[in-house]
């Protein structure tokens, strides 16, 4: 992954991308995919912030790597002009009027609501909530946002833009239990599995009840090999396949003898936690 156009990290903010496992995601591929992936379809099932899906045309770059767009980051990306011209009001207001990473006053607060409403351009609730919002919150909409306290979180420069971040990718934009099963009886397709997290909030995704405990099973149910499962202790799904393996349930073939990699991450308020990946070739 060693070239100018490679990104190590999604350009816009993303709760969930995957940038700490890019050096483990790459080591799985090469070991599993031989020289540059011809031949090869690689599916990001939950595309997220499309940050496995450059990592993988990067790494493989003759594979067709599929971006299944669910929760539309792509046109994030095509407003990154008028992300950065909030950006620069906001931070116009707030940038000398206090210390960063203060919460902000009343006054300051209002202030920010009033340059939002009357932006005429593109508002990426995203990136608002990563400035104005405490450390890893999350919100569904403006108003949601304008109900939290504010803190100066504001970034001092401007995103860069995304360019090549997407090249040479299909962009799709479909519900996995439709997608996957076109490539069911493909071996050489690779399932790359980023689900939300169960038993975790999930306002970060466009549609916050997209994937619950009966999608989950569905998900759980059409997978095979080869596939990448990425999960977290946050989550039951490692438990989940342990108890499918022990008891045979349903589809526990395709998790035996699984390999997975640990990575042990923390998050600023809730503490240490497990991440992992699953694979199986």
């Amino acid at each position: 992954m060693a070239n100018q156009n490679t990104f190590k990290q999604a350009p816009l903010p993303f709760i969930g991308q995957k940038r700490m496992f890019l050096r483990h995601f790459e080591t799985v591929l090469n070991e599993n995919i031989k020289g540059d992936g011809e031949g090869w379809t690689i599916i990001d099932t939950f595309g997220g912030s499309g940050l496995l899906s450059h990592a993988a045309k990067v790494i493989k770059p003759k594979a067709h790597v599929i971006y299944n767009d669910f929760d539309g980051y792509a046109e994030r990306l095509a407003h990154i002009d008028d992300i950065n011209k909030l950006r620069a009001e906001l931070y116009s207001v707030v940038g000398n009027a206090m210390q960063k990473n203060k919460r902000m006053t009343k006054d300051c607060k209002a202030e920010c609501i009033r340059i939002i409403q009357n932006f005429k351009g593109y508002k990426d609730l995203n990136c608002l909530a990563s400035w104005l919002l405490f450390s890893g919150q999350q919100v569904a909409t403006l108003d949601d946002l304008f109900q939290h306290d504010f803190w100066h979180c504001i970034r001092q420069s401007d995103y860069l833009k995304a360019d090549g971040y997407l090249d040479g990718v299909e962009i799709v934009r479909e519900s996995f239990h439709t997608l996957l099963p076109k490539f069911a009886d493909n071996p050489k397709a690779l399932f790359v599995l980023d689900p939300p997290y169960l038993c975790t909030r999930q306002e970060s995704y466009k549609q916050a009840t997209y994937f619950d405990l009966i999608d989950f099973l569905r998900l759980i149910n059409i997978t095979r090999p080869p596939y990448v499962f990425f999960s977290s202790t946050k989550s039951e799904f490692v438990r989940f396949i342990e108890y499918m393996v022990e008891d045979k349930v349903d589809n526990w073939q395709t998790f035996d003898n699984a390999q997975r990699i640990v990575v042990n991450t923390s998050a600023s308020y809730s503490g240490k936690y497990e991440d992992n990946i699953v694979y199986k070739f």
